[in-house]
């Protein structure tokens, strides 16, 4: 199960950046279908536009291919992929999912292992993201955020959400359950691996720290705005766009590591335009492409090649350091104790 999805108001901005970039629809003169058809299963709304303007007709029907979208939820592409599987031909070539519905695909041997010389730009994927079976296509990554005009002296690591200095002013988004339980493992010198060394420190954060426990991410940005909490965990692409909207804010990257979040693309194995699949993979890494997607909430080209502007670059974008050091969730072993760790969160954390 993923601990992240777009919210409207994100789906919303994510179209916005198309008209900052001026990005136009096909090319005059392009035409379409020579080398197949394509679908895509993916999010719907202004993600839908977005992708089709800056992948389908400024990459794909050029190059002379018929892009289709498959608009679906998580559950119904992952059904697709798992009812299709025995089928001569899957219904599309290419699907998104966030890292962590992902895996689970991977797992029942129904996606395509990635031929990287189909897909060259591969190569200037951030390592941690790799993936031998899916690209990163959208990307962020949890760090501190908090009001800097209660917290003087920036966090520095994970640990500071236990200062006794900001008792009764943590706020707990309850979505965020996975990354909050890697976080607090990571806190008490854990590892990605086993999470069960963070369970003292969640109980401390709930009964020492008075820890607020709020219901989604946007109840959390409310929090802040009344001041009721000064400091959470939370991605950055959100806490971007909160600071964009009003909210004084500002976040820090815990010297443990950032704990990222992706959506990915991946090829089911019947997939029945392949090539024309590894074609569109490949054109979702352009850095064109990439930077299409770096819109005003924040989200994070997944590529080293591609150049933020300096005025973002300075706010959202990772040294190179910080890139080496991402905690990526091991997803082996959330699969195996998702049952475990979302009990322990509901019944002993929240309970």
């Amino acid at each position: 199960m993923s601990n992240t999805t777009f919210t409207r108001r994100e789906l919303m901005a994510l179209g916005a950046m198309a008209g900052v970039l001026g990005i136009t629809g096909l090319p005059k003169g392009a035409s379409a279908a020579e080398k197949g058809r394509i679908v895509a299963s993916i999010l719907g709304g202004d993600y839908a536009e977005l992708l089709r303007r800056i992948v389908d007709e400024r990459v794909m029907i050029p190059a002379g291919y018929e892009v289709l979208q498959d608009v679906s939820t998580t559950e119904a592409r992952q059904t697709k992929l798992r009812t299709e599987r025995n089928r001569r031909e899957a219904s599309f070539d290419v699907g998104l999912l966030a890292d962590l519905d992902m895996y689970p695909m991977a797992q029942l041997g129904v996606l395509e292992d990635l031929d990287e010389t189909k897909v060259p730009n591969i190569a200037n994927v951030i390592p941690a993201l790799r993936k031998p079976y899916a690209v990163p296509q959208l990307f962020s990554y949890i760090a501190i955020v908090y009001n800097p005009a209660k917290i003087t002296t920036p966090p520095t690591s994970y640990n500071d959400l236990w200062n006794p200095e900001y008792k009764g002013k943590v706020g707990i988004s309850d979505v965020l359950y996975v990354a909050t339980s890697a976080a607090a493992s990571l806190a008490a010198g854990g590892s990605m691996s086993d999470y069960t060394p963070g369970r003292e420190k969640l109980l401390a954060l709930k009964n020492e720290q008075q820890a607020k426990i709020l219901p989604t991410n946007e109840s959390i940005a409310a929090a802040f705005q009344s001041e009721e909490i000064w400091i959470t965990l939370n991605y950055v692409a959100r806490g971007f766009g909160w600071r964009k909207a009003g909210l004084n804010l500002d976040w820090a990257i815990p010297s443990e590591g950032a704990i990222p979040v992706t959506f990915e693309f991946a090829v089911p194995k019947n997939a029945p335009n392949k090539e024309g699949a590894y074609a569109y993979l490949n054109a979702a890494l352009e850095p064109d492409s990439q930077l299409g997607f770096l819109d005003s909430i924040g989200y994070l080209p997944s590529v080293t090649n591609a150049v933020l502007p300096p005025e973002i670059a300075a706010q959202v974008q990772l040294t190179p350091e910080q890139q080496a050091n991402l905690k990526a969730i091991d997803n082996a072993y959330f699969s195996a104790n998702q049952a475990d760790i979302f009990d322990f969160w509901t019944r002993e954390f929240k309970g």
